[in-house]
């Protein structure tokens, strides 16, 4: 028998996209409504955000494009860096493999090579077999190189990791573009900045995620190598990713921004999975796959506990042969909520797995 559950959590571990919108972000939407303002980035809240993006990154040049959403930004960031008769690196688990219903090949018209992961990172070694392709008019020329950070599996590249890949790609004529949806939680948790985790490493391209750090909606995408950003504009409106009202866009990136709100957004939503994981990783019947580096926990737990489990605060499995599932915490989440859901876990694994 199960045991009494407690109320579930008020938020949801499903996903860190499930919270609602952070109060400041909030404010700022509507501060940027008051009156009107010129369409499609011609607006002061659209200028002063991108200067703050390009003062964040160090790259007084880069090109910033404000898109509609994480895919979309994907999109546009690799359309820049590939044409249609070459290939695009990353690991089997990507977001653009695996979470964007094939939304990058269709667009860019790039074959998407997944290669296999380690830890869900790319490692330079793992490039080695397609550099052969370079020159092959029968094979997808390289033309890029893609990685998440931080990645699917919930790791983080350190600086090093990420000089690495890029001298690699640059030593090839690749691009290196990096899907940040989850950069303020891999920045805080490397203890880094981004000008050194993106610019001194020679990150070519990367998306800035907002939406998972409080952003009701909205991504940026950086082009730090001028040469790339040439056509940025054309290909984000041919994209569809070219909001009208960029001014709510970008009144968001300048609240988040301000005070590096973005950065303890992110510092809190780590934390409060260093503290899930040590409450679940205490009942028995569940093991803690790998100690939590951003707001992600991995853990595996009995199979007959999970769709229990799933009916009273609902959470996605990761890999249903292991029983693994994936908790998310968010900037939203609280202590109370942390609790609440360890002891709902305990309430259903612990009678499966007896004394």
């Amino acid at each position: 028998m199960t045991e009494a559950l407690p109320p579930p959590p008020r938020a949801s571990f499903a996903s860190d996209n499930a919270a609602g919108v952070a109060p400041e972000v909030m404010e700022a939407l509507v501060a940027a409504n008051a009156g009107p303002a010129l369409a499609y980035g011609q607006d002061p809240w659209s200028a002063a955000a991108e200067d703050a993006l390009r003062d964040l990154v160090g790259v007084p040049d880069a090109e910033v494009l404000m898109c509609w959403g994480g895919t979309g930004a994907n999109v546009v960031g690799l359309a820049l860096a590939v044409q249609p008769w070459q290939a695009v690196l990353c690991v089997d688990s990507a977001h653009i493999v695996v979470d964007e219903c094939g939304a990058p090949a269709r667009f860019t018209g790039a074959t998407i090579v997944p290669v296999p992961h380690v830890a869900g990172k790319l490692v330079p070694e793992a490039l080695a077999p397609f550099l052969h392709w370079q020159g092959v008019e029968h094979h997808p020329q390289p033309g890029a190189v893609s990685i998440s950070q931080a990645t699917e599996m919930g790791t983080v590249y350190t600086v090093d990791e990420v000089a690495a890949l890029a001298e690699v790609a640059h030593a090839h004529d690749m691009v290196l573009h990096v899907d940040g949806a989850r950069i303020a939680n891999a920045l805080v948790a490397s203890g880094t900045d981004l000008r050194t985790m993106v610019r001194d490493t020679g990150v070519d391209v990367l998306t800035f995620g907002l939406t998972k750090d409080g952003a009701m909606y909205g991504e940026a995408v950086l082009v730090l190598r001028p040469e790339l950003a040439r056509a940025a504009r054309y290909v984000r409106k041919q994209a569809g990713q070219l909001p009208s009202k960029a001014r709510f866009v970008a009144a968001q990136v300048t609240a988040l921004l301000e005070g590096d709100r973005w950065l303890a957004h992110a510092r809190r939503a780590n934390a409060l999975a260093v503290r899930l994981a040590e409450r679940v990783g205490a009942v028995p019947g569940v093991e803690v796959v790998r100690p939590p580096e951003v707001n992600s926990v991995f853990a595996t737990l009995p199979a007959a506990a999970i769709a229990p489990l799933q009916g009273w605060s609902f959470f996605w499995p990761w890999d249903p042969e292991r029983s693994e599932v994936r908790w998310m915490t968010g900037f939203a989440t609280t202590e109370d909520d942390v609790d609440r859901f360890a002891a709902g876990v305990e309430a259903v694994v612990a009678p499966l797995v007896g004394p």
